[in-house]
């Protein structure tokens, strides 16, 4: 047995520990959590017990369709819930500081655990996977202290890894690209607006577009970074003209390609 059949036995047991009561998952419809989301209802229907999906309508993620969310908490068997939030505001992060993740994990999942509390569940789950845990990721720390479940992590899952699972299990998301909190495109210290997240928003969707996979949107004042794989950076300057214009559309003066490609959490860089 190699090593990925070994880390899938271990989480199946874990899962399978985790259902033998109801359970509550936050469910962005991602990868990670869709791959979560599967496999849980799997163990839940052998034990009797429900799964419970939660997506929270956040201010600060790209623009998600819900309607995906719904769809896919249905066709794995969980019972689905929306919640609306506005984490800017509330969790006081409109400063951007540099543990603004940290601030809005812990009002998020604060949310999520009283809706665990409401339908009667101790136990909430979510898809941190161990990439993320040799990041910049202060929000893994409010996690923690509110005791929230990372199975992929513990399982000491790669992002590939899961994405390979998610194929052979034959789901729907397996290959959708990461949508990180748009707060993450801006210098720390720079003053949130839903209008700048929003004109971030609309350029990478553009560029998306346009036939690229991962796009980041980086802003520095008036001039806009932009991150994609680096066999794509080629491709990109190829449609200049187009690029130029979706930027400017934005209010945007100057746009200029990262020449060493998209990478997680690059502006954390200078973070000690």
């Amino acid at each position: 047995m190699d090593k990925y059949d070994e880390k899938c036995k271990k989480l199946s047991k874990l899962l399978d520990e985790y259902t033998k009561e109801d359970v509550l998952l936050a469910f962005s419809g991602g990868v990670d959590s869709s791959l979560l989301l599967w496999l849980l209802c799997d163990h839940a229907r052998e034990h009797g017990t429900k799964v419970y999906a939660v997506t929270l309508h956040t201010t600060l993620h790209p623009a998600a369709d819900l309607d995906v969310t719904r769809e896919a908490a249905k066709a794995a068997g969980a019972l689905h819930k929306i919640i609306y939030v506005d984490e800017m505001k509330k969790a006081g992060i409109e400063e951007n500081p540099e543990d603004r993740c940290y601030r809005c994990k812990k009002y998020m999942f604060t949310r999520i655990m009283e809706e665990a509390k409401t339908v009667g569940t101790h136990i909430v789950l979510e898809g941190t996977n161990l990439e993320d845990t040799h990041e910049y990721r202060p929000g893994i720390r409010a996690l923690k202290e509110l005791g929230i479940k990372s199975p992929l992590a513990v399982c000491s899952f790669s992002k590939e890894e899961i994405r390979r699972y998610a194929r052979e299990k034959q789901i729907p998301t397996a290959d959708r690209p990461s949508a990180p909190c748009l707060a993450t495109r801006f210098p720390y210290g720079t003053r949130l607006s839903y209008e700048a997240m929003h004109q971030v928003d609309e350029i990478e969707n553009g560029i998306r577009e346009m036939g690229f996979y991962n796009v980041r949107a980086r802003i520095h004042g008036n001039l806009v970074r932009l991150e994609v794989d680096e066999n794509d950076i080629l491709k990109l300057f190829s449609k200049k003209e187009e690029v130029l214009h979706l930027v400017k559309e934005q209010g945007y003066l100057y746009a200029t390609i990262d020449m060493e490609g998209f990478r997680s959490g690059s502006q954390d860089i200078l973070i000690k």
